[in-house]
């Protein structure tokens, strides 16, 4: 029943994509926001992976051409498994944190350190601690969940785009 969705609704399936990534974007900025959680270099790049996802599955979803879709729909898959590969490493990381090393700097130290060309774009990758685990659900920390969201959601392009060869969208 499910995989017959995936040959009836393909558009739909990638609009469901895309406004699950805005969702979980969302959810990124009340943590850091609301309850002040600071990105990690690594989380900021999960949200950019996260934010080609949407563009790109939303994109897919605007027309109902096969070979529009199906292109745009395979470069959201590559954007979902860049966000998994960082999400995983970063996953590893807090499992096994190294000595010495931390993945960004904080801001007076890059503001005291650096000219001002310098700092400003370093400010905007993030300054937490890509090691550090300041949030959890069910036991996993905001980076196993970002894996986790990041493979579902492949996964469902995967079959997807397997199965686009069978039907044109609708």
């Amino acid at each position: 029943m499910l995989l017959h969705w995936f040959d009836t609704a393909p558009r739909r399936l990638l609009g469901l994509i895309a406004a699950a990534c805005v969702g979980l974007l969302a959810f990124g900025m009340y943590l850091q926001y609301v309850v002040g959680l600071e990105p990690c270099p690594m989380c900021i790049v999960q949200r950019y992976a996260l934010i080609g996802v949407a563009v790109f599955a939303g994109l897919a979803s605007a027309r109902g051409q096969k070979g529009w879709w199906m292109t745009w729909g395979l470069l959201a898959l590559v954007a979902a498994g860049f966000g998994a590969f960082v999400a995983a490493r970063q996953s590893w990381l807090q499992w096994y944190p190294p000595e010495t090393a931390t993945c960004g700097r904080d801001f007076y130290g890059m503001i005291e350190n650096y000219p001002l060309s310098r700092a400003i774009p370093m400010i905007f990758r993030g300054s937490g601690d890509c090691t550090a685990v300041d949030w959890t659900f069910l036991g996993g920390s905001i980076a196993n969940w970002s894996f986790i969201c990041f493979v579902l959601i492949g996964l469902a392009l995967v079959l997807l785009l397997a199965r686009g060869g069978r039907r044109a969208a609708r």
